[in-house]
């Protein structure tokens, strides 16, 4: 079920069960930077004055005058989403083409994306390999205003240790052995772009230092070079450590890391986002049949769907990729059988789960399932369960499921 993100939220602020400052506190919470409007016949200046410290955007008095409610709703989707413009659905949502999927996971991880995107704050994309990274991070580069100047990526992973220098920064003819012309470095070649930094944890401390001075100055020295370079890009950085156990190990700068981390991107894993797995094994066919016209492989059985969507996909999108291009070339029918799905995934789906696994995942499948027969309404769905409302809340925190997600996806869908 697609997930739907309101320009504004209309609220009164005596209402029973949850008050009005109560509802954008939690709001607020999981969208930051969602207007919300406070509607009171119990207010004063005090009272106005308090909300709006916290963030709410506005906050009339009953009876309120209705073509001041409207200017009121109009600026504010107009600052939620001031980057905007009358484009069609399809051409704004061009950014994003590459990016698939509808889970409120990501959808939620892509409108603060855009959010971000027309800034030139760094921001950094933590995740586990195999998420999609580079993909997030092109993405924000096409909706910035940078989207027609260079993306340049680095594998900081990949790059040898007594090479990094010169790759990041260039380097003048004769500065070492086999330096017969001069270079422009990766960082020059971004110019008035964006860079991106992939496995930036793997970067060499003495690196480090260097890449700190130039986001500092916004110049670069090559190597062997007397003179400094001025460069102005938007630098987004990604890494599936965990760089605050790494600053803890002295295994990089605590000052880079706030340098870098402006703004932190979330790529949920794909177990995680279960929804999107059938969008993207279907995206992967087409695209494997599109360029080879002896994949006979048009889709996958119903079994064989159950089993890529069933299964716990260590490797994430990059996983999913490998095992619908090995299941493609195989078949040969139409529809890809449950048989090769599993020989794909090496018996993984076949296993017999421990008795802890398999309790996680009945009670996640159970809450999910609670939550969408009563659109997200957690009272309700305790009830259903027979559970008192903590109790349902402490279950839902364990399996990380935000009942918000069902609730605007149920609105959506009554639309």
């Amino acid at each position: 079920m697609p997930a739907f993100q309101p320009d504004v939220i209309v609220t009164d602020l005596r209402m029973p069960g949850m008050d009005g400052m109560a509802l954008f506190r939690q709001v607020h919470e999981q969208y930051p930077t969602l207007p919300i409007i406070i509607l009171t016949a119990h207010g004063n200046i005090p009272d106005a004055v308090a909300a709006t410290q916290e963030g709410v955007f506005s906050f009339l008095t009953k009876p309120f005058d209705s073509q001041k409610l409207l200017a009121e709703i109009e600026m504010a989707i107009q600052v939620g989403n001031a980057n905007e413009t009358d484009e069609s659905t399809s051409t704004k949502n061009a950014w994003r083409k590459d990016i698939i999927g509808c889970s409120p996971q990501l959808e939620n991880l892509l409108l603060e994306a855009r959010r971000v995107a027309p800034s030139d704050v760094s921001v950094l994309i933590q995740s586990p390999s195999g998420t999609g990274k580079e993909l997030l991070a092109r993405a924000v580069h096409d909706i910035s205003h940078r989207a027609d100047k260079p993306f340049v990526a680095i594998n900081c992973a990949a790059i040898p240790e007594s090479l990094f220098e010169s790759e990041l920064f260039g380097h003048s003819k004769g500065a070492f052995t086999g330096a017969d012309k001069d270079r422009v470095g990766m960082i020059e070649e971004a110019n008035g772009g964006t860079l991106f930094l992939d496995e930036i944890g793997d970067m060499p401390l003495d690196v480090q230092g260097k890449m700190l001075r130039f986001l500092q100055e916004k110049q670069i020295r090559p190597v062997g070079a007397n003179t400094q370079v001025p460069v102005d890009v938007r630098v987004i950085s990604a890494t599936h450590h965990n760089l605050e156990n790494s600053i803890q190990s002295n295994e990089f700068r605590e000052d880079l890391f706030y340098r870098l981390n402006v703004i932190t991107l979330e790529l949920p894993p794909l177990a995680e986002r279960r929804e999107d797995i059938s969008l993207l094994a279907s995206h992967f066919l087409r695209q494997i049949h599109e360029r080879d016209s002896n994949c006979v492989a048009r889709s996958f059985s119903p079994q064989a769907m159950a089993l890529l969507t069933m299964a716990k996909w260590p490797g994430n999108i990059r996983q999913l990729m490998n095992v619908v291009e090995q299941v493609a070339v195989l078949s040969t029918t139409p529809l890809i059988p449950e048989s090769l799905v599993l020989r794909a995934l090496k018996g993984e789906s076949n296993r017999i789960e421990s008795f802890a696994e398999a309790q996680g995942r009945f009670e996640r499948d159970y809450l999910i399932k609670t939550l969408q027969m009563t659109a997200g309404n957690v009272t309700h769905a305790a009830k259903q369960a027979g559970r008192n409302r903590t109790e349902f809340y402490k279950l839902l925190h364990r399996h990380k499921i935000d009942p918000k997600h069902y609730r605007i996806a149920a609105k959506a869908a009554a639309r």
